[in-house]
């Protein structure tokens, strides 16, 4: 009869020095994942708090004292002999010259190459919460007419000027104008954002921008789409479809409905425990999707989600 998976709170720190750049360390060989980079840190003990475990970790890792700051997010993760969550908090400052003290490797690197280090599971989606945005915006279809049109592009214009980065332009295949205004929104708008289109992968590529897949097509594709350059996304809403765009490539996913939606109103909502043990099984930057908006970022991000997707709860009224 096999033992019981051990259940683990682990507490990370997020240090960067004065240009920038994000401390990891290298798992020794003797340890387990030997020879991965992760963020330093390491169980809370019995008793602790977050901020005692990651000041003490901190200290017999890195020889550093520690100032704890603010919570970033928690990654519930699923290990083979373990189920962990994975607590992330930024350092505010330290004393002392960070070293190996424990015999690991450390390393300072710039956010923006972070994605080229292996890394455990439960760490990629730390990386993706300090380098993309933390909502994804998914735009309504406009009418067919002049008048919802103009009214569209103001719109749009308007979540631009509000700061949203990453986009899915949603047109359904039907649409009369959804070609010429894919287009249209690209060629005028394309350095503001992250921009991808829904489902339409040989447009996308026409147009040098990323593709939102839907969940039936993940049953279809044997390989990524799109080059590296171009994001590649999926809407999931089990394991099966996780696992999937996981072995895809895809950089990010949305996962829900966590609660009930006016888009899809015969879905059954999973609520955020399903959603956190969904979450565990895979490594991917996952957005909630499904009845959210801004104010629920943090809880998603209790429960793992790199943020929160939405069409009504983010476009402008």
């Amino acid at each position: 009869m096999s033992s019981p998976k051990r259940s683990i709170h682990v507490v990370a720190g997020v240090i960067t020095d004065a240009r920038g750049r994000v401390l990891l360390n290298r798992r020794t060989e003797h340890s387990d994942l030997a020879g991965l980079w992760e963020f330093p840190g390491g169980k809370r003990e019995p008793g602790e708090s977050s901020e005692q475990a990651l000041a003490r970790e901190l200290h017999e890792e890195l020889g550093i004292e520690a100032d704890v700051g603010d919570w970033l997010m928690d990654v519930p993760q699923c290990y083979p002999d373990k189920d962990l969550v994975l607590e992330v908090r930024h350092i505010r400052s330290w004393k002392g010259t960070p070293r190996g003290r424990e015999g690991q490797a450390i390393t300072w690197v710039a956010p923006e190459k972070l994605g080229r280090y292996s890394m455990p599971p439960a760490d990629l989606p730390v990386v993706a919460a300090l380098r993309q945005p933390d909502r994804y915006l998914i735009t309504p279809p406009p009418a067919d007419d002049d008048s919802d049109q103009l009214r569209w592009n103001e719109q749009l214009r308007r979540a631009l000027a509000d700061g949203h980065q990453r986009i899915q332009l949603r047109l359904p295949p039907d649409h009369p104008r959804r070609v010429a205004l894919c287009e249209a929104v690209i060629r005028g708008h394309r350095r503001a954002g992250q921009w991808l289109l829904n489902r339409d992968i040989d447009l996308a590529r026409t147009l040098g921008v990323g593709v939102h897949l839907g969940a039936e097509q993940l049953a279809t594709l044997q390989e990524r789409p799109l080059p590296a350059d171009q994001l590649v996304a999926a809407s999931c809403h089990d394991l099966a479809q996780l696992r999937a765009a996981q072995q895809l490539g895809c950089d990010f996913v949305v996962l829900g409905p966590v609660q009930a939606t006016a888009s899809h109103p015969g879905a059954d909502p999973m609520g955020w425990e399903r959603f956190a043990e969904l979450r565990a099984q895979v490594a991917l930057p996952i957005y909630a999707l499904g009845g959210l908006g801004p104010d629920d970022i943090v809880t998603a991000r209790r429960h793992g989600a790199q943020g929160i997707a939405a069409i009504r709860g983010l476009w402008p009224a």
